[in-house]
Protein backbone atom coordinates (compact mmCIF):
# COMPACT_ATOMS: atom_id res chain seq x y z
CA UNK A 1 0.00 0.00 0.00
CA UNK A 2 1.40 3.85 -0.63
CA UNK A 3 2.34 5.34 1.84
CA UNK A 4 -0.46 7.80 0.47
CA UNK A 5 -3.18 5.50 1.98
CA UNK A 6 -1.71 4.72 5.41
CA UNK A 7 -2.64 6.37 8.23
CA UNK A 8 -0.46 9.67 9.91
CA UNK A 9 -0.84 12.01 13.01
CA UNK A 10 -1.41 15.64 12.02
CA UNK A 11 -0.31 17.90 15.17
CA UNK A 12 -3.09 16.50 17.41
CA UNK A 13 -5.29 14.77 15.12
CA UNK A 14 -4.91 11.04 13.90
CA UNK A 15 -5.86 10.61 10.52
CA UNK A 16 -6.24 7.30 8.27
CA UNK A 17 -4.96 8.33 5.01
CA UNK A 18 -3.21 11.30 4.07
CA UNK A 19 -5.72 12.42 1.49
CA UNK A 20 -7.41 15.70 2.05
CA UNK A 21 -10.01 17.00 1.07
CA UNK A 22 -9.51 20.83 0.24
CA UNK A 23 -11.12 24.01 1.12
CA UNK A 24 -14.43 24.16 -1.64
CA UNK A 25 -16.72 27.18 -1.88
CA UNK A 26 -20.05 26.03 -3.07
CA UNK A 27 -22.77 28.93 -1.59
CA UNK A 28 -25.80 26.45 -0.20
CA UNK A 29 -25.53 27.75 3.45
CA UNK A 30 -28.51 30.74 3.23
CA UNK A 31 -28.27 32.91 6.29
CA UNK A 32 -24.79 32.16 6.57
CA UNK A 33 -26.41 28.68 8.70
CA UNK A 34 -24.97 24.76 7.40
CA UNK A 35 -28.27 22.84 6.57
CA UNK A 36 -29.18 19.37 5.98
CA UNK A 37 -27.59 19.68 2.55
CA UNK A 38 -24.09 20.54 3.74
CA UNK A 39 -24.64 17.60 6.40
CA UNK A 40 -25.39 14.91 3.77
CA UNK A 41 -22.62 16.73 1.27
CA UNK A 42 -19.66 16.07 4.64
CA UNK A 43 -20.86 13.20 5.56
CA UNK A 44 -20.65 11.63 1.77
CA UNK A 45 -17.12 12.79 2.16
CA UNK A 46 -15.87 11.52 5.36
CA UNK A 47 -13.51 8.37 3.79
CA UNK A 48 -11.06 11.49 3.35
CA UNK A 49 -8.42 11.53 5.87
CA UNK A 50 -9.07 14.87 6.97
CA UNK A 51 -11.53 17.44 5.15
CA UNK A 52 -11.00 20.96 5.40
CA UNK A 53 -14.27 22.88 5.06
CA UNK A 54 -15.42 25.46 2.49
CA UNK A 55 -13.92 28.55 3.65
CA UNK A 56 -16.35 29.81 6.60
CA UNK A 57 -16.23 33.74 7.56
CA UNK A 58 -15.25 34.13 11.46
CA UNK A 59 -17.57 37.39 11.33
CA UNK A 60 -20.40 39.63 8.91
CA UNK A 61 -17.78 41.79 8.19
CA UNK A 62 -15.65 38.80 7.09
CA UNK A 63 -18.47 37.73 4.97
CA UNK A 64 -17.64 38.15 0.68
CA UNK A 65 -19.90 35.63 -0.69
CA UNK A 66 -23.83 34.93 -0.54
CA UNK A 67 -24.65 31.63 1.04
CA UNK A 68 -21.26 30.77 2.06
CA UNK A 69 -21.09 29.61 6.16
CA UNK A 70 -20.22 31.49 9.02
CA UNK A 71 -18.51 30.84 12.87
CA UNK A 72 -20.11 33.63 14.21
CA UNK A 73 -24.14 33.05 14.79
CA UNK A 74 -25.94 30.30 17.68
CA UNK A 75 -27.71 28.93 14.73
CA UNK A 76 -24.97 28.44 11.96
CA UNK A 77 -22.61 26.59 15.08
CA UNK A 78 -25.57 24.36 15.84
CA UNK A 79 -25.89 23.93 12.53
CA UNK A 80 -22.02 22.94 12.38
CA UNK A 81 -22.02 20.69 14.95
CA UNK A 82 -24.79 18.61 13.02
CA UNK A 83 -22.10 18.39 10.22
CA UNK A 84 -19.54 17.38 12.50
CA UNK A 85 -21.57 14.88 14.39
CA UNK A 86 -22.09 13.48 11.02
CA UNK A 87 -18.85 13.61 9.73
CA UNK A 88 -17.49 12.04 12.76
CA UNK A 89 -20.04 9.05 13.28
CA UNK A 90 -18.74 8.05 9.48
CA UNK A 91 -15.46 8.15 10.88
CA UNK A 92 -14.00 10.88 9.49
CA UNK A 93 -11.80 14.15 10.60
CA UNK A 94 -12.93 17.71 9.78
CA UNK A 95 -11.50 21.11 10.36
CA UNK A 96 -12.69 24.54 9.54
CA UNK A 97 -11.36 26.70 7.37
CA UNK A 98 -11.61 30.18 8.93
CA UNK A 99 -11.84 32.91 7.08
CA UNK A 100 -11.95 36.92 6.95
CA UNK A 101 -12.17 37.93 2.78
CA UNK A 102 -10.75 41.73 3.34
CA UNK A 103 -11.76 43.53 0.21
CA UNK A 104 -12.89 40.54 -2.12
CA UNK A 105 -16.82 41.44 -0.83
CA UNK A 106 -19.21 43.23 -1.63
CA UNK A 107 -21.51 46.21 -0.03
CA UNK A 108 -24.55 44.12 0.09
CA UNK A 109 -22.69 41.27 2.06
CA UNK A 110 -21.50 43.76 4.88
CA UNK A 111 -23.12 45.06 7.67
CA UNK A 112 -25.18 48.07 7.00
CA UNK A 113 -24.15 48.29 3.79
CA UNK A 114 -20.84 49.47 4.72
CA UNK A 115 -17.41 49.15 2.81
CA UNK A 116 -15.35 46.18 3.39
CA UNK A 117 -12.33 46.25 5.04
CA UNK A 118 -8.72 45.61 3.76
CA UNK A 119 -5.01 46.69 4.15
CA UNK A 120 -5.84 49.02 1.25
CA UNK A 121 -8.58 51.22 0.30
CA UNK A 122 -7.49 50.04 -3.15
CA UNK A 123 -10.34 48.52 -5.32
CA UNK A 124 -9.45 44.55 -6.60
CA UNK A 125 -9.92 43.90 -9.89
CA UNK A 126 -12.13 40.82 -9.09
CA UNK A 127 -15.52 39.24 -8.70
CA UNK A 128 -17.64 37.50 -5.93
CA UNK A 129 -20.96 35.42 -5.87
CA UNK A 130 -23.95 37.65 -5.12
CA UNK A 131 -27.49 35.99 -5.17
CA UNK A 132 -30.01 38.32 -6.95
CA UNK A 133 -33.76 38.52 -5.88
CA UNK A 134 -35.20 35.84 -8.14
CA UNK A 135 -32.64 33.77 -6.34
CA UNK A 136 -30.44 33.06 -8.90
CA UNK A 137 -26.53 33.56 -8.96
CA UNK A 138 -24.54 35.63 -10.06
CA UNK A 139 -21.01 37.41 -10.20
CA UNK A 140 -20.29 41.00 -9.58
CA UNK A 141 -17.62 43.32 -9.54
CA UNK A 142 -16.18 43.52 -5.18
CA UNK A 143 -16.69 46.79 -4.05
CA UNK A 144 -14.25 49.53 -2.76
CA UNK A 145 -12.78 48.69 0.73
CA UNK A 146 -11.52 50.98 3.35
CA UNK A 147 -8.25 50.41 5.10
CA UNK A 148 -8.06 48.84 8.55
CA UNK A 149 -7.04 52.00 11.16
CA UNK A 150 -4.34 50.74 13.04
CA UNK A 151 -6.57 50.62 16.48
CA UNK A 152 -9.20 48.47 14.40
CA UNK A 153 -6.54 45.46 14.07
CA UNK A 154 -6.93 44.13 17.68
CA UNK A 155 -10.52 43.91 16.88
CA UNK A 156 -9.86 41.69 14.26
CA UNK A 157 -7.24 39.51 16.34
CA UNK A 158 -10.30 39.11 18.58
CA UNK A 159 -12.32 38.17 16.29
CA UNK A 160 -10.07 35.36 15.13
CA UNK A 161 -9.47 34.29 18.33
CA UNK A 162 -13.35 33.98 19.34
CA UNK A 163 -13.68 31.93 15.49
CA UNK A 164 -11.19 29.60 16.66
CA UNK A 165 -13.19 28.73 20.19
CA UNK A 166 -16.33 28.43 18.37
CA UNK A 167 -15.57 26.33 16.08
CA UNK A 168 -14.17 23.79 18.51
CA UNK A 169 -17.33 24.10 20.53
CA UNK A 170 -18.92 23.00 17.20
CA UNK A 171 -16.93 20.09 17.69
CA UNK A 172 -14.46 20.52 14.99
CA UNK A 173 -11.24 18.69 15.09
CA UNK A 174 -9.20 22.06 14.75
CA UNK A 175 -9.28 24.79 12.38
CA UNK A 176 -7.21 26.27 9.46
CA UNK A 177 -6.64 29.70 9.31
CA UNK A 178 -6.90 31.14 5.78
CA UNK A 179 -3.99 32.72 4.64
CA UNK A 180 -4.04 32.66 0.88
CA UNK A 181 -5.84 33.38 -2.03
CA UNK A 182 -5.91 37.13 -1.39
CA UNK A 183 -8.28 37.24 1.25
CA UNK A 184 -7.19 39.49 4.38
CA UNK A 185 -4.45 38.10 5.31
CA UNK A 186 -2.84 38.23 1.91
CA UNK A 187 -3.86 40.98 1.13
CA UNK A 188 -1.80 42.19 4.15
CA UNK A 189 1.32 39.64 3.45
CA UNK A 190 1.74 41.17 -0.09
CA UNK A 191 3.98 44.26 -1.27
CA UNK A 192 1.47 44.51 -4.22
CA UNK A 193 -1.54 45.42 -2.13
CA UNK A 194 -0.51 46.37 1.50
CA UNK A 195 0.82 50.24 0.47
CA UNK A 196 0.57 50.86 4.32
CA UNK A 197 2.77 53.15 6.41
CA UNK A 198 2.24 52.18 9.93
CA UNK A 199 3.68 48.95 11.67
CA UNK A 200 1.36 46.79 9.34
CA UNK A 201 2.88 47.90 6.29
CA UNK A 202 6.45 48.34 4.11
CA UNK A 203 9.04 45.64 5.68
CA UNK A 204 8.32 42.14 5.08
CA UNK A 205 8.65 42.38 9.31
CA UNK A 206 5.25 44.42 9.03
CA UNK A 207 3.55 43.18 6.52
CA UNK A 208 3.67 39.66 8.07
CA UNK A 209 3.01 40.94 11.47
CA UNK A 210 -0.80 40.04 11.09
CA UNK A 211 -0.48 37.08 10.00
CA UNK A 212 1.30 35.79 13.18
CA UNK A 213 -0.31 37.93 15.29
CA UNK A 214 -3.43 35.92 14.33
CA UNK A 215 -1.66 32.04 14.95
CA UNK A 216 -0.11 33.58 17.91
CA UNK A 217 -4.00 34.34 19.37
CA UNK A 218 -5.66 31.25 17.93
CA UNK A 219 -2.50 28.89 19.03
CA UNK A 220 -3.57 30.50 22.83
CA UNK A 221 -7.09 29.63 22.72
CA UNK A 222 -7.19 26.07 21.04
CA UNK A 223 -3.70 24.74 21.12
CA UNK A 224 -0.83 24.62 18.41
CA UNK A 225 -1.57 20.74 17.85
CA UNK A 226 -5.29 21.95 16.27
CA UNK A 227 -3.99 24.79 14.05
CA UNK A 228 -3.00 24.98 10.87
CA UNK A 229 -2.75 27.48 8.11
CA UNK A 230 -2.99 28.10 4.40
CA UNK A 231 -0.87 30.03 2.20
CA UNK A 232 -0.24 30.66 -1.69
CA UNK A 233 3.18 32.18 -2.46
CA UNK A 234 2.27 32.74 -6.49
CA UNK A 235 -1.68 33.08 -7.14
CA UNK A 236 -2.38 36.24 -8.53
CA UNK A 237 -6.13 34.98 -6.78
CA UNK A 238 -7.83 38.71 -5.35
CA UNK A 239 -5.63 40.65 -7.80
CA UNK A 240 -2.76 39.60 -5.14
CA UNK A 241 0.89 40.17 -5.95
CA UNK A 242 4.38 40.32 -4.48
CA UNK A 243 7.11 41.32 -6.24
CA UNK A 244 9.85 38.91 -4.26
CA UNK A 245 7.70 36.00 -3.29
CA UNK A 246 10.23 33.73 -2.55
CA UNK A 247 12.01 36.27 0.42
CA UNK A 248 8.17 37.27 1.45
CA UNK A 249 6.77 33.59 1.89
CA UNK A 250 10.32 32.20 3.44
CA UNK A 251 9.73 35.13 6.09
CA UNK A 252 6.33 33.69 6.25
CA UNK A 253 7.16 29.61 7.30
CA UNK A 254 10.10 30.83 9.13
CA UNK A 255 7.65 32.90 11.66
CA UNK A 256 5.20 29.76 11.60
CA UNK A 257 7.95 27.53 12.24
CA UNK A 258 7.83 28.40 16.23
CA UNK A 259 4.45 27.39 16.48
CA UNK A 260 4.03 23.26 16.80
CA UNK A 261 1.26 23.49 14.01
CA UNK A 262 -0.93 20.45 12.54
CA UNK A 263 -0.24 21.37 9.25
CA UNK A 264 1.45 24.02 6.55
CA UNK A 265 -1.06 23.91 3.65
CA UNK A 266 0.73 25.02 0.23
CA UNK A 267 -1.02 26.14 -2.85
CA UNK A 268 1.71 25.82 -5.66
CA UNK A 269 1.09 27.53 -8.38
CA UNK A 270 -1.89 29.40 -9.57
CA UNK A 271 -4.92 28.21 -7.41
CA UNK A 272 -7.34 26.33 -9.22
CA UNK A 273 -4.87 26.73 -12.70
CA UNK A 274 -0.95 26.65 -13.85
CA UNK A 275 0.78 24.64 -10.94
CA UNK A 276 4.26 26.67 -12.46
CA UNK A 277 2.77 30.11 -12.32
CA UNK A 278 5.41 32.59 -11.48
CA UNK A 279 5.10 36.15 -10.20
CA UNK A 280 7.29 38.71 -8.52
CA UNK A 281 10.26 40.58 -10.10
CA UNK A 282 12.56 37.64 -10.61
CA UNK A 283 9.47 35.23 -11.74
CA UNK A 284 10.91 31.78 -10.00
CA UNK A 285 9.51 29.86 -6.97
CA UNK A 286 11.28 27.01 -5.49
CA UNK A 287 8.77 25.24 -2.77
CA UNK A 288 11.27 22.81 -2.33
CA UNK A 289 13.60 25.86 -0.96
CA UNK A 290 10.26 26.98 1.16
CA UNK A 291 10.10 23.62 3.03
CA UNK A 292 13.86 23.38 3.88
CA UNK A 293 13.63 26.98 5.26
CA UNK A 294 10.68 26.14 7.20
CA UNK A 295 12.61 23.12 8.61
CA UNK A 296 15.74 24.95 8.75
CA UNK A 297 14.01 27.25 11.77
CA UNK A 298 12.86 24.54 13.14
CA UNK A 299 9.69 23.95 12.11
CA UNK A 300 7.91 20.09 12.42
CA UNK A 301 3.93 20.26 10.91
CA UNK A 302 2.80 18.23 8.67
CA UNK A 303 3.54 19.89 5.28
CA UNK A 304 0.47 19.86 2.83
CA UNK A 305 0.03 20.37 -1.20
CA UNK A 306 -2.21 21.48 -3.13
CA UNK A 307 -2.52 22.07 -6.74
CA UNK A 308 -3.99 20.00 -10.06
CA UNK A 309 -2.79 16.82 -7.94
CA UNK A 310 -3.89 13.39 -9.60
CA UNK A 311 -3.39 9.77 -8.08
CA UNK A 312 0.52 9.76 -9.58
CA UNK A 313 1.55 12.88 -8.77
CA UNK A 314 0.22 12.29 -5.49
CA UNK A 315 1.63 8.89 -4.52
CA UNK A 316 4.72 10.51 -5.77
CA UNK A 317 4.68 13.27 -3.33
CA UNK A 318 4.50 11.37 -0.22
CA UNK A 319 6.69 8.63 -1.39
CA UNK A 320 9.35 10.78 -1.99
CA UNK A 321 8.55 12.52 1.27
CA UNK A 322 8.11 15.65 -0.34
CA UNK A 323 4.61 16.25 1.29
CA UNK A 324 3.25 14.31 4.21
CA UNK A 325 -0.56 15.21 2.69
CA UNK A 326 -1.94 16.21 -0.46
CA UNK A 327 -4.91 17.98 -0.88
CA UNK A 328 -7.76 17.39 -3.35
CA UNK A 329 -10.17 19.55 -4.59
CA UNK A 330 -12.34 19.55 -7.58
CA UNK A 331 -12.02 15.61 -7.75
CA UNK A 332 -13.63 15.55 -4.56
CA UNK A 333 -16.90 17.65 -5.97
CA UNK A 334 -17.56 14.44 -8.42
CA UNK A 335 -16.31 11.40 -6.07
CA UNK A 336 -17.60 11.27 -2.63
CA UNK A 337 -15.80 7.94 -2.53
CA UNK A 338 -12.56 9.09 -3.85
CA UNK A 339 -10.03 8.02 -1.40
CA UNK A 340 -11.12 4.18 -2.70
CA UNK A 341 -11.15 5.32 -6.22
CA UNK A 342 -7.63 6.53 -6.12
CA UNK A 343 -6.85 3.24 -3.73
CA UNK A 344 -8.11 1.10 -6.52
CA UNK A 345 -7.08 3.11 -9.48
CA UNK A 346 -10.50 3.31 -10.68
CA UNK A 347 -11.75 6.46 -12.98
CA UNK A 348 -13.26 9.53 -11.66
CA UNK A 349 -16.48 10.83 -12.32
CA UNK A 350 -16.34 14.52 -14.01
CA UNK A 351 -17.46 17.33 -12.48
CA UNK A 352 -20.70 19.75 -13.59
CA UNK A 353 -18.99 23.19 -13.10
CA UNK A 354 -22.36 24.75 -14.08
CA UNK A 355 -23.82 23.12 -10.26
CA UNK A 356 -20.27 24.37 -8.54
CA UNK A 357 -22.12 27.23 -6.66
CA UNK A 358 -25.11 27.77 -5.53
CA UNK A 359 -28.18 25.83 -6.09
CA UNK A 360 -30.09 22.62 -5.01
CA UNK A 361 -28.76 18.79 -4.46
CA UNK A 362 -28.37 18.71 -7.86
CA UNK A 363 -24.08 18.36 -9.03
CA UNK A 364 -23.70 18.27 -4.85
CA UNK A 365 -25.36 15.36 -3.64
CA UNK A 366 -25.96 13.08 -6.11
CA UNK A 367 -22.48 11.60 -7.50
CA UNK A 368 -22.29 8.15 -8.10
CA UNK A 369 -20.26 6.09 -5.82
CA UNK A 370 -18.67 3.34 -6.93
CA UNK A 371 -21.21 1.17 -5.06
CA UNK A 372 -23.89 2.54 -6.85
CA UNK A 373 -22.42 2.35 -9.88
CA UNK A 374 -22.42 -1.65 -9.55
Amino acid sequence: MAKLFEPAKVGDIAVKNRIVMAPLTRNRSPGAIPNDLNVEYYRQRATAGLIITEATAITHQGQGYADVPGLYSTEALDGWKRVTDAVHAAGGRIVVQMWHVGRISHTTLQPDGGKPVSSTNRVAKAKTYLVNADGSGSFADTSEPRALETAEIPGIIEDYRKAARAAIYAGFDGVEIHGANGYLLDQFIRDGVNDRTDQYGGSIENRTRLTFEVVDAVVREIGAGRTAIRISPVTPSGESYDSNPQATFTRVVEGLARYGLAYIHVIEGQTGGERDYKQGDNPSFDYKALRQAYEKAGGKASWMVNNGYDRDLAIDAAESGRADLVAFGKPFIANPDLVERLAKNLPLNTPDQSTFYGGTAKGYLDYPTLEKVA
